[in-house]
């Protein structure tokens, strides 16, 4: 890279990482068991998240994410179709189940290592409706283009995107171009919607979700989020850290090979594993436990994280996927999982249980407890 910044350690902004201390914040063990924390008197200490104006947190897919969709989006749209929140919508059309979703992508850079914003734009969108089972057909894209914009430069991102369409095995079928002047957008953005077919006999949503589920997630984590920053930073770290952006529709059919009863899916893009496995919870009226031990973080990501004050539990993900699955099917979800090329490092992060319903906990690898909140702000702007 041609511009080199040098990291220096930062105290964390949100709590913990793997193998962090415990804070002690709602995690006194009840006597007689150690290993449960004590909720009871637990209070969120950031202050009321009262905005009259938009900020980049709004975007991040946290609490402020959740309050904008809660309070302005839904009532407005209102609808039983949007009330699942989920992915991509499940409607049905002429007799058939379809998975509809959309999404729009304003990543800087527009290229990084692993991936660029048209990679994102197709395996997104490509992603979102696999999470509800769905095999993805057809694609729309609509470009947003600022005045002075290489013309070379919107052209490696078309053939970026239409690559990226190919592999996944779907087809951009229609689109549209519109032009901001020059100092009123970025360079490009990006939006693309999607369309697919939905298995009979399958039912995947976060309120499936139900105590004694085992959650797996497909791989290694954090490696996205940590990929733009360094790019987009100029920062230099002893081993490149590429994007795992890919389609995980081919993942997902081996899944469903096992059993269509697989709970929920979900892929944790903008707020990592906590924002995913917290939006789960919060859906589906359950408790969650994880194993920091478990958590499969790359050496590489870990310590970026810990250099940067990051936790990676937060750091975004492009081709990584987080299961809820009855426990009497994980085993053999998990070895058709190692036995996908996009699975391979796919592990037992933690389960589904009765208590601190709509609480994630994580287990630390000093023996303590810690609360896993839904991020407030973002720790990484700008990385989908």
């Amino acid at each position: 890279m041609a511009e080199t910044t040098t990291a220096r350690p930062a105290a964390p902004e949100t709590p913990g990482g793997p193998e962090a201390p415990d804070t002690g914040r709602g995690t006194t063990p009840a006597p007689g068991a150690p290993d449960a924390p004590d909720f009871s008197g637990w209070t969120c200490p950031l202050p009321l998240r009262d905005h009259p104006r938009i900020v980049m947190g709004h975007g991040g897919g946290g609490a402020l994410s959740a309050e904008l969709v809660e309070h302005v989006f839904a009532p407005a749209f209102g609808g039983p179709a949007l009330a699942g929140l989920a992915d991509s919508a499940t409607v049905t059309l002429g007799g058939a189940r379809l998975a509809f979703s959309t999404d729009t992508f304003v990543v800087r850079p527009l290229f990084f290592p692993g991936g660029s914003i048209g990679d994102l734009a197709v395996n997104g969108t490509v992603n979102d409706l696999a999470m509800s089972g769905a095999q993805p057909a057809y694609l729309s894209c609509g470009f947003v283009l600022e005045e002075g914009v290489e013309t070379a430069l919107v052209a490696r991102v078309a053939e970026a995107l239409g690559a990226a369409a190919r592999t996944a095995g779907v087809e951009v079928v229609t689109g549209d171009t519109k032009v901001v002047e020059a100092g009123r957008g970025d360079g490009v953005y990006l939006n693309t919607a999607g369309i697919g077919l939905v298995p009979d006999g399958v039912d995947l949503r976060p309120q499936r979700a139900e105590p004694g589920d085992v959650v797996l997630v497909s791989g290694p984590i954090g490696l996205h989020g940590v990929a733009v920053l360094s790019r987009r930073e100029g920062l230099e770290f002893d081993v490149e850290i590429a994007s795992d952006c890919a389609a995980l529709g081919g993942l997902v059919e081996a899944m469903l090979a096992v059993t269509p009863d697989l709970h929920v899916l979900r892929d944790p893009t903008r707020g990592g594993v906590a924002a995913a496995l917290g939006e789960i919870a919060s859906a589906a009226g359950v408790g969650v436990v994880v194993r920091e031990r478990s958590l499969p973080v790359p050496e590489p990501v870990a310590n970026a994280c810990a250099m940067l004050g990051l936790d990676p539990l937060y750091v975004a993900n492009e081709g990584k996927l987080v299961a809820f699955v009855p426990r009497e099917h994980a085993d053999a979800v998990l070895a058709a999982m190692h036995a996908h090329p996009l699975g391979t490092g796919a592990a037992v992060i933690g389960e589904c249980v009765p208590d601190h319903p709509g609480m994630v906990v994580a287990r630390t690898g000093l023996g303590g407890t810690r609360v896993v909140d839904l991020p407030v702000g973002e720790q990484l702007p700008r990385i989908c």
